[in-house]
């Protein structure tokens, strides 16, 4: 039985970080009902702390889907929670730094802070009446070990997917796979799969991750995105369709990357 994967595109997010690019809302509004006519199963619509027309903007898009389910993004805190469930999304995702380097050096904080914050604002964001992913900020160079317990904490507080994240693009496809599937045979959680492009391998590492049971891969159109870039949307339809079974057909993909394109004034 060919296994499913859901596709979840972060080109309004993570893809509005690209330089050069700064979608407004008539583009995110137009964007979004493409990828729900491709079929795309999951869009991350935004970041609705970051003021208050983004949140405006997700809210529309809320609005206008027929299919696909809306997911924001946020940081370990509170106030982003909060802002979050005021536009009413589907899922509310919490992004946590989970490298060493991260959470000492960036946060200056420590892992009992960390589980500590992160699981008042998935409990908080439950209790709003939202479903909660979990983002593993920078996974690619934190400890195994931290990652199965956080995941593990994660799930006895109902949280039931995580996204493992090569923030900085340092993966092969052997060390992804690896890594994922430890997570998910250690603790059973749902892994989404979220790579860099910083080394050419973006599209390679996402599959890596799938084959390894990650069921959700993260994609943008033409892989735009901070630095090099994210996994190519319509690259890794073509080159997942024969190993999985995908709501979005190539010939969807290949429109819905066409149209999009078109309308950011993007070229392949």
């Amino acid at each position: 039985m060919v296994a499913q994967k859901y596709i979840v595109d972060t080109t309004m997010r993570d893809g509005d970080q690209s330089p050069g690019i700064a979608m407004n809302r008539e583009q995110k509004l137009i964007i979004a009902k493409i990828l729900d006519d491709a079929g795309v199963e999951q869009i991350e619509a935004g970041v609705p702390a970051s003021d208050r027309y983004e949140a405006d903007t997700i809210r529309q898009i809320m609005k206008n889907r027929r299919n696909a389910k809306i997911s924001v993004w946020n940081r370990v805190n509170m106030e982003d929670i909060q802002k979050s469930a005021e536009c009413g999304p589907d899922i509310i995702h919490i992004c946590a730094p989970v490298s060493y380097v991260q959470i000492y050096s960036k946060l200056n904080k420590n892992k009992t802070w960390l589980v500590k914050n992160l699981s008042a604002c998935v409990k908080y964001a439950q209790e709003c009446g939202y479903e909660v992913t979990v983002g593993f900020e920078d996974a690619s160079r934190a400890d195994i070990t931290f990652m199965v317990t956080l995941a593990r904490k994660m799930k006895e507080l109902g949280v039931t997917r995580i996204r493992f994240a090569d923030t900085v693009g340092v993966l092969s496809p052997t060390r992804t796979y690896f890594a994922v599937r430890d997570i998910i045979e250690q603790t059973s959680i749902d892994v989404e799969i979220h790579a860099h492009n910083d080394l050419g391998m973006a599209v390679a590492n996402s599959l890596a991750g799938a084959k390894a049971g990650a069921n959700f891969i993260d994609t943008t159109i033409l892989g735009i995105g901070e630095r090099a870039g994210n996994c190519d949307f319509h690259k890794l339809i073509h080159a997942a369709q024969s190993i999985f079974e995908l709501q979005t057909s190539k010939f969807d993909a290949f429109c819905a990357q066409e149209q999009i394109a078109e309308l950011l004034s993007l070229h392949h």
